[in-house]
């Protein structure tokens, strides 16, 4: 495939070209009150085209992989930059990808039939509805196959093959006339055994019904503002939402809150926040990229050094706007997408204690696990909910609440913190960016104690 695009892309009249081939194939079931909701296979292949012509892009794509196609696609591109106002844009120089490129895989999913992926979803589910006072479960697996072959005018000419399953189990619990829901995922880059690095799908099904029970007698808590723990999930939730989209390029151009503060101090010394294309720390990062979707060779980008922010992430058309080396963030999720900068794996780096030390350190705190939906903005003010908050004092966990919330402007939260534990984990892996269009990406970190604001009501 690479020799074939190389040979039409010789043929395109452009300052720059950029032809991506993209071959998909989606394996989902789920299961939902005991039924079968979904077994379904789904398969497309297409080419995306995007040209820089005297300054102005255009991009096109076409279903499948013809010559003729791809052809009348570059004619398309080619007439749509043409139709674009004369704004001078450059790219910026790159380490180009030149080879074949896999993350490492422990038994490949396509060894793995989907009456078994649906047996597994299946008992997952029936086993939560078999715990007590669980009154309705829903369980789904999912994985994503890609092949893709990305050539560019300027050198780029790398294969691509990845894999990412996810897992999911979500249960409902009621007691008299009181209902609360809990949810557990599990996703990586990778292969069967590698999705269940954390536990087994049995394992994720307990640890979902135990936290649904617990919370039938939960408290809710009062709303004030006090020192949290941020479990690896709220510190991966709130490294994404709250400050990576902050600092992604285009934001910044646009007036983010983070638009000429490269030098500045933006949080606590403890805290060194990176985006990185290869898993870190652990293998299997959800949102593991090796090569971005401008064929460029991706890297681990540090965006908070000791507090200091030092980098926004770019792909090579912001790059050369700031006059910085591209990070490999261009990305798109089908081959009908145009790249645009998006995150990866996005996670603070682990401290020096253990998570029991950070406990026995703690006088009075709420300890905040399960990451729950909400929203963030440009100037990195967010809320976001939480399944379930632990109360310790004096180092020990006492009562536990639920219907917690916890909000404030994520740099000062950042600014707050005076402990990270060295406990890390990726605790995203089954999530999805929604930047225009999807994206696969993974978020976390270790236990981090920091301030902000708790809401919730009297229960």
């Amino acid at each position: 495939m690479i020799s074939y695009l190389k040979e039409i892309l010789a043929h395109v009249p452009a300052d720059y070209a950029e032809l991506r081939y993209h071959e998909r194939r989606v394996n989902a079931v789920s299961v939902r009150k005991g039924e079968p909701e979904a077994a379904q296979t789904n398969h497309l292949t297409g080419v995306g085209v995007r040209l820089l012509d005297s300054g102005r892009w255009g991009f096109s794509s076409t279903p499948g992989s013809k010559r003729a196609d791809i052809m009348r696609a570059i004619g398309d591109a080619a007439t749509a930059a043409k139709a674009m106002s004369k704004r001078k844009k450059t790219l910026a120089k790159a380490k180009l990808a030149k080879g074949e490129f896999r993350p490492p895989v422990e038994d490949p999913v396509e060894n793995h039939p989907l009456e078994e992926k649906l047996g597994l979803v299946k008992e997952a589910e029936a086993k939560a509805r078999r715990s007590k006072k669980v009154v309705s479960a829903s369980s789904a697996y999912i994985e994503y196959l890609d092949k893709k072959a990305i050539v560019t005018s300027d050198g780029a000419a790398a294969l691509i093959t990845d894999a990412k399953p996810e897992f999911r189990i979500t249960v409902v619990a009621k007691e008299e006339t009181n209902m609360v829901t809990a949810s557990e995922s599990a996703g990586v880059t990778g292969g069967w055994k590698d999705l269940w690095r954390y536990g087994a799908a049995e394992e994720i099904v307990e640890k979902a019904v135990k936290r649904a029970q617990r919370l039938l007698s939960a408290e809710f808590p009062k709303g004030e503002r006090m020192k949290v723990i941020l479990s690896p999930e709220m510190v991966g939730l709130i490294a994404h939402e709250a400050i990576g989209h902050t600092v992604e390029a285009d934001f910044v151009l646009s007036g983010a809150i983070t638009k000429g503060k490269i030098g500045k101090r933006v949080a606590s010394e403890l805290v060194t926040l990176a985006d990185s294309g290869p898993s870190v720390h652990i293998p299997g990062a959800s949102g593991t990229l090796l090569v971005d979707d401008e064929g460029v060779m991706t890297e681990r980008t540090v965006v908070i050094e000791n507090g200091i922010l030092r980098s926004y992430l770019h792909n090579r058309e912001s790059a050369a706007s700031f006059g910085v080396a591209p990070t490999g963030n261009s990305r798109a999720f089908e081959y009908s997408d145009e790249p645009i900068i998006r995150m990866r794996n996005t996670y603070i780096e682990p401290g020096e204690m253990s998570l029991s030390e950070l406990l026995a350190s703690t006088d009075r705190a709420f300890l905040l696990e399960g990451a729950g939906g909400g929203q963030a903005d440009a100037n990195a003010e967010f809320m976001f909910g939480v399944q379930e908050a632990t109360l310790i004092e004096k180092g020990k966990r006492k009562k536990t609440f639920r219907g917690v919330t916890i909000s404030g402007n994520a740099f000062e939260v950042l600014q707050s913190v005076d402990a990270i534990t060295k406990e890390f984990r990726w605790a995203l892996g089954a999530g999805y960016c929604g930047k225009f269009q999807r994206a696969k990406v993974d978020a976390g970190g270790a236990y981090v104690r920091c301030e902000a604001i708790i809401g919730g009501r009297h229960g």
